[in-house]
Order: C-alpha cells, then structure tokens, then sequence
C-alpha cells in the first residue's frame, strides 16, 4: 500500500525511507486519521518529510500522485482580483436545498476547466462563474453542495470536496531567498551543545537517583545547555548593500538567537584596518581589526555578509577605499583575518546569475578560496557544512 507514492516522493528528490513509510501505515492502521484527505496530507507530511525546506518538494508530489492532479499550482493562472471577498450572498435553509450538486468529482473537475478557459472577468454573487460569495461550485467564500475551493482563508461551509489553493511553502525550497524562521532551520546544523556556567538548571535524572539513595529529597542542578560554537559574523553596510537591509537584518536576528558566543562587526565593501560595532560606522568609534584578531582565538568559526560589489581597486591597491586611505590593500588584511579564522564563508546577497559580471566578487571569491556562497537555504547550508 502507498509504494507508489513512495517512488513518487524519491522522483522529487525526498529522501523518505521504508522505516518512515511503515510508520505512516502504521498510524493509518490505529486509525490517526480516517476518511480525510486534508487529513492524511498532515499525516503524510509529518511522517515522511524531515526538513521543513522539502514542504514544496512534498506538495508536487503529492498533487501529482493523488487524483492525477498534475498542476499543483492551476490556483496561480486565476487572477487575484476574482477571488477578493466582496458581495456575500445570504442563503436560507431553502435556498440551499434547492442547490443541486453536479454529480461526483468527475464532472466537478470537467466543468471547472471549462470555466477556467472561458472566463473572462470578475464574478461575485453569482452562481455558475469562478468567483465569491454566491451559489457557484468553484471559488471562494460561497455555498455549494459540492465545489472546489480556491484562495479561500480556511473553511467556511464545509462542503469542498477539492480545496485548490496555492502552495504556501515556495519560500523554504532550497533554492529560495530566506527569511528569519529558515535561516534558523539551516543554522541548526551549526549546534555543538556543552554544558558551561553556573549550575542553574535542575538535573531530573540526577536528582530522582540522589533522592533515591539519600530516601529524601536531594536537588541537584547543572549548567544550561548552550550551542558552544563560535561565532564571528562581519556585515558589510552602506552603498550596494541598502538593498538587502532586510536580509541582514533577519540574518542578525537568527545568529543572535542561535548562538551564546557570537561577535559582530560591520565594514564596507572590504575588510580594512578596522571595523565598528555600530553600523553608523563613525571613524571616532572604530576598532583597529588588529584588535579583534588579537582578541578572539582561531576556535571561532568566521562569516562574513556583503554583496562584495567595488571596485577591483578597493581590493587591490593601497589606497583604494572609496571612504578613506587605507595604507594596505584590502586583500592584506583579508589574508590576515583569514589566517586567524581558516574556518571562514562569505554569504553573498546578490544574485547568483550576476556574479559572473563583476570582477570584485571573483577577486573576492578567490580570496575566501571559493568559499563564497548564495545567500538561500541550500547557500546557507553549504556554507555551514563548510565551517564544521
């Protein structure tokens, strides 16, 4: 039972096992859930996929295996503006019984491609069209015997028997732009936890044994538990990178969150003799990096944010820094700061597809030794593989 769909999920690139599908028939044995396929989807999802970056990868394959459904996102080809909320039709306990359903799933779906290629407009109240709030089977926030809901927010009458809607999980695919709760789930893999500090945290286990030796009540407690990873994260701010104010800012949000021992600095463009604690970067407040190299141990692990868009003399040449003359070039105090930290990544904000046209960033690129990665959920986890 379900070996098929078990192929289906392999030929979208999940890697379910045959333990985890035995676990699925089991739950669908004590009967965890029965007669729902909204039902059986959460079921299936919780048990077969591992890593909330798959979600997408799951629903093609699940669209595609269930009912012959190829086309996952046919919710995507109906203009918005037919599916905003807008007249509501109210309809009597008569009203509703004078509706006829269209006789099964079969016709249901023939119909609604028919409607699908004539449709030309907007419909709301109505009740043959794809539209709102009337009698028709297809749409959102009206009454049917039988329909097919689509972009509709949750249930209403309970009666679809086909809900339509678009995907919700585009976002944690691989090849996706991240946000604060994905970039969390790629730095979990940069968890080495140890117990350090004073001892806070009750230790059940060793207390139930103290107890049970003692014949009273014998509290023992321990260190919290902490990611004991280190982390050094520098962020370039200013010019190019005012467009992805919003990444770095997620970015900090999670690394903070993540990790107990953690340092930041801000730059522009490239790595000179300092950096700065405040990313209003005044020249007064700025620490010598010499400083940092000499403060923190080759231990911390080293990630450095910037678009690394300049100009190849920012790099090159003493000089070169478009804010100040700095006496060395860039690519000194790079070397430097990367024989201190050999466990180093650059996360690059700009789009992939453009690095090829910027010399700045293979210059840069060949600094970090090709250690430069996308800033997406499969760049984020390549470049933590790389610093373990």
């Amino acid at each position: 039972m379900f070996i098929e769909f078990f192929f289906k999920l392999r030929e979208h690139g999940l890697k379910v096992s045959l333990t985890e599908l035995m676990d699925l028939l089991r739950a669908l044995e004590q009967q965890v859930v029965f007669a729902s396929i909204e039902d059986f989807y959460v079921l299936a999802r919780m048990t077969l996929v591992k890593d909330e970056s798959q979600y997408d990868r799951f629903d093609r394959a699940f669209a595609e295996y269930f009912e012959g459904v190829n086309e996952v996102d046919i919710a995507a080809s109906i203009p918005q503006e037919w599916l905003e909320r807008s007249l509501q039709r109210h309809l009597s306990v008569e009203d509703k019984a004078k509706l006829k359903a269209l006789g099964g799933l079969d016709e249901l779906l023939k119909q609604f491609r028919e409607r699908l290629a004539e449709q030309q407009k907007r419909h709301a109240g109505g009740n043959k069209w794809i539209g709102t709030g009337g009698t028709s089977p297809f749409g959102a926030y009206g009454y049917h015997p039988e329909g097919i809901r689509i972009g509709q927010d949750g249930s209403n009458a309970r009666r679809a028997v086909k809900v339509w809607d678009k995907r919700e999980f585009k976002d944690l695919d691989s090849d996706e732009e991240l946000n604060n709760r994905t970039i969390k789930l790629a730095l979990r893999k940069l968890r080495r936890f140890a117990r350090t500090g004073a001892a806070t945290e009750l230790d059940l286990a060793e207390t139930i044994r103290a107890t049970g030796k003692q014949g009273m009540l014998d509290l023992r407690w321990q260190p919290e538990r902490h990611n004991a990873i280190k982390v050094i994260i520098l962020f370039d701010v200013g010019g190019s990178m005012d467009d992805y104010i919003y990444e770095c800012q997620q970015l900090f949000q999670a690394v903070r969150s993540e990790f107990k021992h953690l340092e930041f600095y801000y730059f522009h463009n490239c790595v000179y003799e300092g950096v700065w604690k405040n990313n209003q970067r005044r020249w007064q407040e700025q620490i010598p990096l010499q400083e940092v190299l000499h403060t923190y141990g080759s231990d911390y692990k080293l990630i450095l944010v910037g678009d690394a868009t300049m100009g190849p003399y920012e790099i090159a040449y003493p000089g070169g820094s478009v804010e100040h003359w700095n006496e060395e070039p860039g690519q000194v105090w790079m070397e430097r700061l990367l024989r201190q930290y050999p466990k180093a990544v650059w996360i690059n904000p700009q789009p992939q597809e453009r690095w090829r046209y910027y010399p700045s960033i293979r210059m840069m690129a060949d600094l970090m030794d090709q250690r430069m990665f996308p800033f997406s959920l499969e760049g984020l986890s390549q470049a933590i593989d790389r610093l373990l």
